[in-house]
């Protein structure tokens, strides 16, 4: 099979690639310019993703597509529009994708989608395939409308659409709040978050790119919009404890109220960084672990051992 992957140099891409082309897929990488990739994988270069983007080259002889590349959150958003900006990328490059893998004869498209086209938190227990899209933020959003843009082409051509909605994913080359995280335990600072009982959902990046494959491989699997997670929910305490473990460094963790947390969050402007770490986005997993039977292959701590391994080789 020839699988057509974009994004294909970044966090989830690179380690996708590696894996299908070490088990015998064509890879071809849809990249934006000249860029080193894994051993095996067919480069073609595409430029900028948006609603202008050529696919016709890229396309040709593809059995399937992993569509990962986006425009991701933005520490420090620049944008005079962030949400036109995400709709750019997310909602208009990802359809126009998908019109061109439809006309091409594409079987197959896998979508990277998140969690959070559905909500950023989930007060009252996990988020299930049912429940009612909320998204709050511009990211969400985009996310939200891709995926209902799909559908619609997914109807109207002969092309199986698969939707993958990951929580937080970790694992080597991660970004963000949670290498700030990894770097605050291992430099032993302590940490505010001991009265913290909150509940997370994460996804180790090998559990990740596992669905991908089969995702793409299994013949039941066109039509879902399946959440994932590794099965075995943390609070951001519990986290921290672990990535003390996996560090081989004590952790210090002191009780704080969560409501104190939030307000000196927000009043040095860092509230949407607190809910993220404070609030509790817990997913219900059961539909693909039952129609695709598929159990992620590593355990929580066997993700975050291999996340701290990469971190200590490369010195961040």
């Amino acid at each position: 099979m020839r699988v057509l992957v974009t994004g294909a140099t970044g966090f989830v891409g690179w380690p996708l690639c590696q894996d299908l082309a070490r088990r015998g897929w064509q890879v071809r990488a849809a990249v934006r310019n000249q860029a080193r990739l894994p051993e095996g994988c067919e480069p073609c270069i595409v430029g900028d993703i948006g609603p202008g983007t050529d696919w016709t080259e890229a396309l040709e002889g593809v059995d399937a597509v992993a569509h990962l590349a986006a425009r991701v959150h933005v520490m420090r958003e620049r944008a005079e529009d962030p949400l036109a900006s995400f709709r750019r990328t997310n909602v208009e490059g990802t359809l126009r994708l998908a019109r061109a893998a439809a006309r091409a004869g594409v079987g197959r498209l896998v979508f990277l989608s998140s969690v959070k086209a559905l909500a950023d938190a989930s007060p009252d227990g996990p988020l299930t395939d049912s429940s009612s899209p909320n998204p709050q933020d511009p990211y969400g959003i985009s996310k939200y409308e891709a995926e209902a843009g799909l559908r619609e082409i997914a109807n109207q051509f002969h092309l199986g659409v698969v939707i993958l909605r990951p929580p937080l994913v970790y694992g080597p080359g991660v970004k963000g709040n949670l290498r700030a995280l990894l770097k605050l335990v291992d430099r032993r600072v302590p940490l505010p978050l001991g009265a913290v009982r909150n509940q997370r959902s994460l996804l180790g990046l090998g559990n990740l790119v596992d669905a991908i494959r089969l995702g793409l491989s299994h013949p039941a699997a066109p039509g879902g919009a399946f959440l994932l997670c590794d099965g075995d929910d943390l609070s951001t305490a519990e986290l921290v404890r672990r990535l003390g473990a996996a560090l081989g460094r004590r952790t210090a963790l002191f009780p704080v109220p969560v409501s104190l947390l939030k307000l000196g969050a927000g009043c040095v402007g860092r509230a949407a960084e607190a809910r993220r770490l404070l609030s509790s986005l817990t997913v219900d997993d059961r539909p693909i672990r039952q129609e695709l039977e598929w159990k992620p292959p590593f355990t929580v701590d066997e993700g975050l051992a291999e996340m701290v391994a990469w971190f200590r080789a490369a010195r961040l």
